[in-house]
C-alpha cells in the first residue's frame, strides 16, 4: 500500500478527524448533561406522583386493568397496605418487590434496572417506579439532535476545509511551477511574493541555494577559462623546445634542449597541481566541511621541517621566531598544511640568497595571528590588491611561478573564516603576510 506524502490530503484527513473526535466529544457531553437532567425531572415527578397519591383517599380495592394505569405509562405504580397486602399494581411486566426503602432506590429486576420513589403513611405505602432506559433514550435522542446539524454540516464545513487548504497551498503549487519550468542553467531567485509565512524561509533559502551554486558556477567558468589561457603559453614553449631537440645537431645542443624541455615539464606539472590544489579547495569551502580543532602549531613545526631542505638549497634561514602554545583553530588540517607550505614557498623564492624567512604564532584575545615574514623586496601598496588574483604576478619579479600561491593561500584562509592581509615587515624589512583566525577553539 504507497504511502500518501500529499500535504493537502494530510490536513484534510486531519481536520476531518478533529471534526469527529469534536462532534463525538460533543455528543458525549450533551448525553450526560441530558441524562442528568431527565433524572433530576423525572425524579421529581415520580417524588410529586408519589405524595399526591399519598394525600389522597386512600387506594383500596382498585381494579387492576388498563383503565387503572397512571396517565404515564412509563411508571409503575403500586400500594400496599400497612400489613403487606397489594391493594393497587399498574400494568407493567416489571416485578418490582414488594417492599422497597423509603425515599429513592436503584433496583435491578430480570436483567433491568428501575428507579424507585417509596413514600409510606399510616394507611398504605405507594411506590413508583421508572425503567432507566426511559431516562437513557430520551438523553441519546437530545445528544442526538444536538450532534444531528454537525453531522449534515460535515459535507460543506470539508468543501470549505478543502477550498482554503487549496488556497492556502496554491503559493506552494506556484513556485513550484516556475522551478519545473526553468532551464538547467537558471539560477535566477525565486519570486517571493505573496508566500505563506511558512513556506517564505523554504523559498528565501532555496534562493540563497541557488546565488551559491551560481556563485560557484562562476568560479567554475572563470577558472576554466584562466586555466585554458594560462596552459596554452608553457605547453606551446614545450613544443618549441621539443622542435629544438629533433634539430639539435650535437650532443650539447641535444643536451641543452633536454634540459629546457625537462625544466618546462617540471614548470607545467606545478602549474597543473595548483591547479588542482585550488580547485579542490573552492570545491571544499563550497561543501561546508564542518571545523574541527586543529593544533597550528604543531603544523607549523611540522611544515618548518618539510621546507628546511628547499630554504637551505637556496641559502635561506628558515625559523620560527615565535610560537605561543594553545594555538588552536578550527579546520582542516590538510588544508592548513597546504596554506602553510604556499606560504613558505612564496617567501623563500622571493627572498634573495643568505636573507631570512621567519614565522611568528601568537595566541590573542580576538584569536590566532599568523605570520610569515622575509627579507625580501616585499610588495608595493599598489600591487597588494591584486597579487590574491590568479595567475597574477608581480611585474619584474626574478622569481619564477605561475601566479596562484596567495590566490590558493587566500581561498584557504577564507574557507577557515580567517582574514589575510599584507604589509611590510617592521623586523626584516620584506613582506609581512598575515592570517588572523577567529577565536581559538579548546581541545
Amino acid at each position: 500500500m504507497k504511502v500518501t506524502h500529499s500535504l493537502r490530503s494530510r490536513l484534510l484527513w486531519f481536520l476531518l478527524a478533529a471534526i469527529i473526535m469534536a462532534a463525538l466529544a460533543q455528543a458525549s457531553i450533551a448525553y450526560r448533561s441530558a441524562l442528568y437532567d431527565a433524572d433530576q425531572i423525572f425524579d421529581y415527578h415520580m417524588q410529586q406522583m408519589a405524595l399526591s397519591l399519598r394525600s389522597g383517599t386512600p387506594l383500596t380495592n382498585v381494579p387492576q386493568g388498563p383503565s387503572a394505569d397512571p396517565v404515564n405509562n412509563d411508571l409503575v405504580v403500586q400500594v400496599w397496605t400497612p400489613d403487606g397486602v397489594q391493594v393497587f399494581r399498574s400494568i407493567s411486566r416489571a416485578q418490582l418487590p414488594q417492599r422497597a426503602v423509603l425515599g429513592f432506590s436503584n433496583v435491578k429486576a430480570n436483567g433491568t434496572t428501575y428507579r424507585i420513589f417509596s413514600v409510606q403513611t399510616s394507611s398504605q405505602t405507594v411506590q413508583i417506579a421508572q425503567d432507566m432506559a426511559v431516562r437513557k433514550r430520551m438523553a441519546g435522542s437530545l445528544a442526538l439532535r444536538t450532534v444531528g446539524p454537525i453531522a449534515l454540516m460535515a459535507p460543506i464545513l470539508m468543501l470549505v476545509v478543502w477550498w482554503v487548504v487549496s488556497g492556502s497551498l496554491a503559493p506552494v503549487a506556484r513556485v513550484r511551477k516556475q522551478v519545473a519550468a526553468r532551464q538547467a542553467d537558471d539560477l535566477s531567485p525565486v519570486s517571493e511574493a505573496d508566500l505563506p509565512d511558512e513556506v517564505q524561509p523554504l523559498v528565501h533559502e532555496l534562493n540563497l541555494l541557488f546565488g551559491r551554486v551560481q556563485t560557484a558556477f562562476d568560479a567554475q567558468q572563470h577558472f576554466v577559462a584562466d586555466a585554458a589561457h594560462e596552459l596554452r603559453t608553457p605547453l606551446a614553449a614545450l613544443k618549441l623546445q621539443v622542435l629544438s631537440l629533433e634539430r639539435a645537431e650535437d650532443a650539447g645542443a641535444r643536451a641543452l634542449a633536454v634540459s629546457r624541455l625537462t625544466a618546462g615539464i617540471e614548470r607545467s606539472t606545478r602549474l597543473v597541481e595548483q591547479l588542482l590544489v585550488l580547485a579542490r579547495q573552492e570545491a571544499s569551502a563550497a561543501a561546508g566541511e564542518p571545523p574541527r580543532p586543529v593544533d597550528l602549531g604543531e603544523l607549523v613545526k611540522r611544515t618548518l621541517g618539510d621546507m628546511a631542505g628547499f630554504a637551505q638549497a637556496r641559502q635561506i634561514d628558515l625559523g620560527l621566531h615565535h610560537a605561543d602554545p594553545g594555538a588552536r583553530v578550527g579546520g582542516q588540517a590538510d588544508a592548513l598544511v597546504i596554506m602553510l607550505r604556499n606560504l613558505i614557498d612564496n617567501a623563500i623564492k622571493y627572498t634573495p640568497a643568505g636573507g631570512t624567512v621567519d614565522l611568528d604564532l601568537r595566541v590573542g584575545p580576538g584569536g590566532v595571528v599568523l605570520a610569515v615574514e622575509d627579507s625580501g623586496p616585499g610588495i608595493s601598496e599598489e600591487e597588494r590588491g591584486r597579487v590574491f588574483s590568479r595567475f597574477y604576478r608581480v611585474p619584474g619579479s626574478a622569481a619564477g611561478g605561475s601566479g596562484l600561491g596567495l590566490a590558493i593561500i587566500k581561498a584557504i584562509a577564507e574557507r577557515h573564516g580567517a582574514r589575510l592581509a599584507l604589509g611590510k615587515s617592521e623586523r626584516l624589512h620584506g613582506l609581512c603576510v598575515r592570517v588572523e583566525f577567529p577565536q581559538a577553539m579548546k581541545a
